[in-house]
């Protein structure tokens, strides 16, 4: 009985599968393996290539490469993207900044009828302005409200309530204008008059 249930060492390693064994070029041990430091200074950056090994050792055809098992990516080294289809101007502000900025503009332009700014500001401003008249022109309490969320003065709303529709009734779009001027004195930066139509 004891004999039957022990199992000899060699009978053991014949059950087992074989390890795998690894084929080097010839001429090559890993012993021989020598690691090069990178230069100093500016350095490209690769491909990414999947897993494939990086050591020239194994880039040889005689030996197995994982090339051929993974899709080449590679970015051509851009660090940015291009803003394709994003037409938002960006008036170098952030996002609650740039809404202010926009409200007050909007409401400055509606009080005085024309306002001086940058080309830039002007031509973004330009939606909103619309956009309000829009609103004054259909005239529903909904409508009215929305237009004192966003203009900072309750008395212009309700005067461009009042006055929209003999003003702009027969027109349907661009009630502003945008006139060229000279550029501002100091960082020349080009301007522009914005008033409504």
């Amino acid at each position: 009985m004891a004999s039957a249930s022990t199992f000899s060492l060699s009978s053991l390693r014949a059950a087992l599968p074989s390890p795998p064994s690894i084929c080097f070029p010839n001429g090559f041990s890993p012993s021989n393996l020598k690691i090069a430091r990178p230069k100093s200074g500016p350095r490209q950056l690769n491909s990414f290539v999947g897993l494939a090994p990086l050591l020239p050792i194994f880039s040889s055809p005689d030996s197995f490469s994982f090339e051929h098992c993974f899709p080449t990516v590679d970015n051509g080294s851009r660090f940015f993207a291009m803003r394709h289809g994003r037409k938002v101007p960006k008036l170098n502000r952030p996002p609650d900044q740039r809404k202010a900025l926009l409200r007050g503009l909007t409401t400055q332009l509606l009080k005085y009828g024309h306002i001086k700014t940058t080309r830039a500001r002007a031509s973004t401003v330009r939606k909103y302005v619309d956009k309000m008249v829009t609103l004054a022109k259909d005239g529903t309490l909904h409508k009215r409200r929305q237009a004192l969320g966003f203009i900072y003065e309750k008395q212009i709303v309700h005067a461009l309530f009042a006055e929209v529709g003999e003003r702009y009734g027969d027109r349907e779009g661009g009630y502003t204008r945008i006139m060229r001027t000279l550029p501002r004195r100091g960082d020349n930066a080009p301007m522009a008059y914005i008033e409504l139509v």
